[in-house]
């Protein structure tokens, strides 16, 4: 029987996810009952004169957002070695919420659970709500709200963008059972490419790409 995965959420302090926060992730103590990814595109209504109705033109699509509810339980039924609320609120806090004066913001965060699910991103909401007390009103037993933006460096996003060759970058969202080379022969009708691809998304494998949201694609002159 497979043990249980339970949800992680570890903290980075550079904007290309490479280095790890001080300390040890934080592993959620119940997994959340649903998570909500959210993802919208943005359109600037025009109407022409002698129309009926508007047309939309494309705006932006703004960054995917993601939400979900996890239980703190400090009763020891969950976890006997987990007992004191305060401990656990803070070690969240110190990953995702609080300050760090060492790169000026609150650092940047990836929630991982299992192989299959990968948000890179940072927190914009954190909302606690006790439901159980000790007799002496400490409590015992929380819920926490916790909603999340998704991340992309400033670099990133003027690789991108990349004005002078626009048509030369790909941003690829990956499909559960695609392979590397097939979206190479997907985005550039060629697969020759997926190793150059693979380094530089700093892949270690290209055929199963399970826990991959999205890949970037450089240009091709740049890869050759």
């Amino acid at each position: 029987m497979a043990s249980l995965e339970l949800m992680k959420i570890t903290g980075y302090t550079d904007e290309e996810f490479q280095t790890p926060f001080a300390g040890s992730p934080y592993t959620v103590m119940i997994n959340p009952d649903s998570v909500k990814l959210q993802r919208s595109i943005e359109y600037n209504e025009q109407q022409a004169p002698a129309t009926s109705s508007a047309s939309q033109k494309y705006k932006s699509t703004p960054s995917d957002k993601l939400n979900f509810d996890i239980v703190i339980d400090c009763t020891g039924i969950v976890d006997p070695t987990r007992t004191t609320m305060s401990s656990e609120i803070t070690a969240l806090q110190n990953i995702v919420y609080e300050y760090n004066g060492k790169i000026h913001r609150p650092n940047f965060v990836i929630i991982q659970w299992g192989q299959n699910f990968t948000f890179n991103g940072v927190l914009t909401s954190f909302d606690i709500s006790y439901t159980l007390f000790k007799p002496d009103g400490s409590p015992l037993r929380a819920k926490i709200s916790l909603a999340f933006s998704q991340y992309i460096s400033p670099s990133t996003v003027t690789m991108l963008d990349a004005p002078e060759s626009p048509d030369l970058t790909h941003i690829v969202t990956v499909v559960s059972g695609v392979t590397l080379p097939q979206l190479c022969l997907q985005v550039w009708n060629d697969q020759s490419y997926y190793i150059d691809v693979a380094k530089f998304n700093k892949l270690n494998k290209f055929r199963n790409l399970a826990g991959i949201d999205k890949l970037i694609f450089p240009p091709i002159t740049q890869s050759a």
